[in-house]
């Protein structure tokens, strides 16, 4: 049989252990009673005496409907974790001379986190002189945008941190209904970056 942690985590009626208590609730005169009174008066609305506050001094209690009163406090729960959804970040590794069997790997890879509602963080690693393909590693995060256009956003354009040149790339399905704006990526820096391209080869 499953725990239930919230009905754990309160006190009710003969449970609590406070001499006296502070009572709220609705109909009810609020105010510090003998835990004996706070219960009578509890039972007289044939409702419960529920300690929400076990660390005050007095205790805090409250004549509520036991049952309603979790139900509420789980509905609240539900509500605040739907607000504070964990947001996963996926990372992706490049080097500066990723070849295609690898990029398109990553690539397949970076759809199905995308698909599944995490965020993709793609970068590129600079190893020692490396760093002089920058320029490189920049284009090949803007193709890597590019080419996932139809699954993502770009929240962060290619920035170098450190010996690192970092994008980040969000689901284009955005809970709640609001789209945020697409970054378009810079097509004339692919295309610089082609030209340099064919420039090595020849």
């Amino acid at each position: 049989m499953k725990k239930d942690n919230l009905r754990d985590q309160y006190r009710v009626n003969e449970k609590i252990r406070a001499r006296e208590v502070r009572v709220v609730g609705d109909n009810v005169e609020q105010g510090v009673y003998l835990v004996s009174e706070a219960l009578k008066m509890a039972r007289d609305l044939q409702l419960d005496l529920i300690e929400i506050s076990p660390n005050a001094a007095p205790p805090v209690c409250r004549i509520s409907d036991y049952q309603k009163f979790i139900y509420q406090q789980k509905k609240r729960q539900k509500e605040q974790k739907a607000k504070s959804v964990k947001i996963v970040v996926k990372e992706i590794r490049f080097g500066p001379q990723t070849d295609d069997h690898d990029y398109n790997f990553k690539l397949k890879h970076a759809k199905n986190f995308l698909e599944e509602g995490a965020k993709v963080k793609a970068y590129v690693f600079f190893k020692g002189r490396s760093i002089l393909f920058k320029e490189q590693g920049e284009v090949l995060l803007l193709r890597f945008a590019s080419d996932l256009e139809d699954y993502a956003r770009v929240e962060q354009l290619p920035a170098l941190e450190g010996k690192k040149m970092i994008i980040m790339l969000a689901p284009k399905k955005s809970s709640g209904g609001s789209v945020k704006k697409v970054v378009e990526p810079p097509k004339e820096l692919i295309k610089r970056a082609d030209l340099q391209k064919e420039k090595e080869v020849e």
